[in-house]
């Protein structure tokens, strides 16, 4: 763990990076039903293989996802599930955020 306020602020701002996509946040979404292989989260962010793999090795860095290799599919989950509340968070900002805009129309 990173010893310095300064340092601290860098690892949490590296997490935030690695959530800062609109198809990893659909990746982490769908890790908090379950486990995945690479091949269903393909299918259901709807791009290539390569892409998905890029972000999942993007996630898997920041620390947020871990793997493992059955056979010939590599499975993912999510290592820190307590990110989740992070996005419980998000929506309560967003719902301000709209309540705000509302008013002031």
């Amino acid at each position: 763990m990173p010893e310095t306020p300064q340092a601290r602020f860098a690892a949490r701002a590296e997490i935030l990076k690695a959530l800062a996509h609109p198809t990893r946040l659909l990746i982490v979404d769908e890790l908090s039903r379950g486990e995945r292989c690479v091949a269903e989260l393909t299918e259901l962010a709807g791009v290539d293989m390569s892409t998905v793999s890029r972000h999942l090795g993007q996630l898997r860095g920041a620390g947020i996802l871990q793997d493992e290799r059955r056979g010939a599919c590599v499975y993912y989950s999510l290592r820190c599930p307590c990110v989740l509340s992070f996005f419980t968070c998000v929506e309560s900002v967003l719902e301000a955020k709209a309540a705000t805009l509302d008013a002031v129309r």
